[in-house]
């Protein structure tokens, strides 16, 4: 269901979503859509949901894998994540996490890229052994919403993003995050 989903948010939108869309899509009762999720809106959180998981999960592994000096070199690694999902991953490019739908979906109370935030910090944390400070979080709860509008802006330029606005977006969080945390 949660495919079905993703596909007609890549064709038609969050405003062409519906269940009865995500029944057909899925090839399923429409009870059986409704036995999961309540309505569209909880159908497009749990793809959300689904979103940041493969973003946590693939920034992760690259951070595992990668040669990174300073933890604020992985920067335009973790960019290119999000371009990849953005360009190749179904109804990313509409929902991305969930800001079209509800700037609350993906937890109860906290905004969407406060949540994307904390999952980096997280991240970045173990990776590097950043310290865990107040100043650490706010930072990334800065560099996420710089990206986030940046990237925004360069994905409706371009549908596969602008790239000299990718690259700004890039030199702008590195730049910052190396002016607040460099050692």
């Amino acid at each position: 269901m949660l495919d079905a989903c993703a596909d007609i948010l890549e064709e038609n939108g969050y405003d062409g979503l519906s269940t009865t869309k995500v029944a057909q899509r899925a090839d399923v009762a429409i009870g059986s859509v409704y036995q999961f999720f309540p309505d569209k809106r909880a159908i497009a959180q749990q793809l959300a949901l689904r979103n940041l998981e493969m973003f946590g999960e693939r920034v992760a592994r690259a951070l595992a894998e990668g040669d990174f000096p300073h933890w604020y070199d992985a920067v335009g690694t973790v960019i290119e994540i999000f371009v990849d999902m953005h360009r190749t991953v179904p109804g990313f490019r509409v929902l991305r996490f969930g800001d079209i739908a509800d700037v609350r979906l993906l937890a109860d109370g906290e905004e969407n890229n406060a949540v994307v935030a904390d999952r980096l910090r997280a991240l970045l944390v173990e990776a590097f052994a950043v310290p865990d400070t107040e100043e650490f979080s706010r930072a990334l709860a800065v560099a996420v919403e710089a990206a986030d509008a940046v990237l925004k802006l360069a994905f409706r330029i371009e549908r596969d993003g602008d790239p000299a606005l990718l690259a700004e977006a890039e030199q702008l969080i590195t730049g910052y995050l190396a002016r607040h945390f460099e050692s």
